[in-house]
């Protein structure tokens, strides 16, 4: 029976120069030695120039077999070339940029039914910036940051549906953005919103969440609201929210996406878990 592949879904901004831990992880997961990575600059309007960093960056981390694919219309989402890179890849790497240019150009493509198969199958997904966003069923597109919360600093559209239960949303610390997550979950409480700090990642496995990297991951949770005035103000209207659950995680922590608790050893779990078995 096969096993989905892990996601690595990174907060922008992740190390290329140094250690390399997240973009070493995303590979480690994909096969090591043994990875083909696929890096898709979909997202971004500087293809060229970003595929050729991220090969610089996973060649020189000992990937052998790295390469870029880029889609700047939805035909070259329908090749029989686009699809076999897919099939042939062990992990696949989504770069920062746009994420509306993810879906537009992607979504409903054979692409898109390859990406999914594949990912089922068990090929690693990762995505930094634009490309963590839309892994998600729900996505930020863009909002206010350094705000309190109001419906109307938040755009949201479908994503590419890789992680059910969840809005994702990066750069999180560094750009002041808690307001706006919060007016997403306010909107849509049955997410868990996402945010995660830059070089940070969560590395999500059979709905199970870990963290890695230099920041942190804010887990907003609204499951459990006893007040919202969502549906008593104007969309320009700051928003009112009582009993809003928030978990700061850095690396170290877990957390369990369905049943919405936080890990505060994953090692420890981890060993609980095994011995149990």
């Amino acid at each position: 029976m096969a096993h989905p592949g892990a996601l690595v879904i990174v907060g922008g901004a992740e190390d290329k120069t140094g250690e390399c831990r997240i973009l070493r992880r995303f590979v480690e997961l994909g096969g090591g030695s043994h990875a083909r990575v696929l890096v898709i600059t979909v997202a971004t309007e500087l293809p060229v120039e970003v595929g050729s960093e991220y090969i610089e960056v996973f060649q020189r981390i000992g990937v052998a077999d790295v390469r870029t694919f880029d889609v700047s219309h939805r035909e070259a989402a329908n090749l029989d070339s686009a699809i076999k890179m897919i099939q042939d890849a062990t992990c696949i790497y989504f770069t920062g940029g746009d994420q509306l240019r993810i879906t537009k150009l992607l979504g409903g493509t054979r692409v898109d039914a390859a990406l999914h198969e594949a990912h089922h199958r068990g090929v690693v997904l990762g995505g930094t910036s634009a490309g963590a966003s839309m892994m998600s069923s729900t996505m930020i597109v863009e909002g206010e940051a350094e705000t309190n919360p109001r419906a109307s600093i938040v755009d949201m559209a479908p994503g590419m549906e890789f992680l059910d239960g969840a809005v994702v949303d990066q750069h999180f610390a560094q750009r002041g953005r808690l307001g706006r997550l919060l007016s997403a979950v306010a909107q849509y409480p049955h997410h868990l919103g996402l945010g995660i700090d830059e070089n940070t990642a969560v590395i999500v496995k059979d709905h199970v969440l870990q963290v890695i990297g230099q920041g942190a991951v804010s887990i907003v949770d609204a499951g459990r609201v006893t007040y919202s005035n969502l549906d008593r103000v104007r969309r320009d209207e700051s928003l009112a929210l009582c009993g809003v659950t928030l978990h700061m995680l850095p690396e170290g922590c877990g957390f369990l996406l369905r049943e919405r608790k936080p890990i505060p050893d994953f090692d420890e779990w981890v060993r609980h878990k095994e011995l149990a078995q």
